[in-house]
């Protein structure tokens, strides 16, 4: 093991000196780490490829190492070359070894890119029921969730990031509106609309960075992982998916068109899904309704969408900003008589229209309907007088 105890030590600069990373802070999803120390789960951050799993992960680390002793945090990458032979147990051993700590001792465990190891359920598992630790393990595949034989059940909690937000990305952008300057608001969250929420892009506004990270997650998270040979059919499914955010989505319309079996698009239509690229959405009403009916999609950011459709259709990225808003709500459109609601959770119903005032048909079927609370959002004020409000049920 003594080959790769100086890799070790490259992960975990903090047993050596002060750690304090250059990164911009993202203090929400640093709060519920923070909180989750108090119990025994396994943290999987999840999330989109290069949305900040990563350094989130790192500044958390940083905070740790104030209040804890830095030689009990581990952290290592396991997509890394060089630690592919070993197993998680081989590492979290070498670990112990290299600082004299028991087995009884308690140790912060952090593995990034888990999904590369076949075989992750299981070493979490054992790790978990055998020794004294806390596990935080991130992943840019749902892969890791899809626990076949139960090996995690009861043992963990997901907390999935998401892009920026519209108060994260002034902050990323180091703009800051005044009280006199409110006027402001209204172009920024325009701006923020076409870029999306990627923390890279935001800082460097590279489009050849979207470009590569488009690419990653197609070649290498699908093709290669899924053994997809197609490449060229599988980008130009992609294409069609973000030009379909925001509407429902009828698999068998899209195989049709493209010449691939309904099955290939439903698979497809999944890989995207399972990267975090895209997400969908059931409608509303009895489980044979779901079932059958047509999901809604959104895209995992509107940078990203714009990058492969062009800044149009602005209904549809303000549309897509408030799904994210909402996610974690799992809401679901309602469909009645050939009228379309955009969303309802928990007894509120929401309906989206940017710059535009309610359809008389869409108005006609909220009144009609009974709700706790319902939501006409129809422009950036409304948006963002929403977002206040919904933080402040969480708190």
């Amino acid at each position: 093991m003594e080959n790769i105890k100086e890799e070790l030590y490259n992960f975990n600069p903090w047993w050596e000196a002060d750690y304090k990373p250059a990164l911009i802070r993202r203090e929400k999803y640093l709060q519920k780490l923070s909180a989750s120390l108090k119990q025994r789960d396994i943290i999987i951050l999840t999330g989109l490829r290069r949305i900040g799993k990563t350094s989130i992960m790192k500044q958390f680390i940083s905070d740790l190492c104030n209040t804890e002793n830095p030689k009990t945090i581990f952290y290592a990458s396991l997509d890394s070359i060089l630690l592919e032979k070993f197993s998680v147990h081989d590492l979290v051993r070498e670990f112990r070894k290299i600082h004299h700590l028991k087995r009884d001792q308690k140790i912060l465990l952090f593995f990034d890119e888990a999904a590369y190891r076949e075989d992750i359920n299981r070493e979490l598992k054992n790790l978990y029921d055998s020794e004294n630790v806390k596990l935080f393990v991130s992943s840019s595949s749902s892969s890791i969730l899809r626990d076949k034989s139960a090996l995690l059940t009861g043992r963990t909690k997901r907390i999935e990031i998401l892009p920026l937000d519209f108060s994260e990305y002034l902050n990323f952008k180091n703009l800051k509106i005044q009280e006199s300057e409110q006027y402001l608001t209204e172009q920024y969250f325009e701006d923020y609309m076409r870029v999306g929420g990627i923390p890279e892009f935001i800082l460097t506004a590279d489009t050849a960075y979207l470009e590569n990270l488009i690419e990653s997650i197609i070649y290498k998270d699908i093709a290669f992982y899924r053994g997809v040979s197609d490449t060229t059919t599988l980008k130009e499914f992609f294409r069609v998916l973000m030009e379909r955010t925001g509407k429902q989505l009828s698999l068998n319309k899209i195989s049709n068109v493209m010449g691939i079996s309904t099955q290939t698009a439903k698979r497809y239509f999944d890989y995207f899904r399972e990267t975090y690229l895209i997400y969908s959405m059931e409608r509303y009403g009895k489980l044979n309704e779901r079932i059958r009916a047509p999901k809604k999609i959104y895209a995992a950011d509107t940078g990203i969408r714009n990058y492969i459709t062009g800044f149009r259709d602005k209904g549809s990225v303000f549309e897509n900003l408030f799904y994210l808003l909402i996610k974690d709500k799992s809401p679901s459109y309602i469909y009645k008589n050939g009228t379309e609601l955009d969303f309802y959770y928990d007894g509120i119903i929401c309906e989206i229209k940017y710059g535009l005032g309610p359809d008389p048909k869409q108005q006609v079927l909220m009144d009609s309907m009974k709700a706790k609370k319902k939501y006409f959002i129809s422009g950036v004020d409304s948006f963002l007088d929403f977002e206040k409000e919904l933080y402040l049920m969480k708190k």
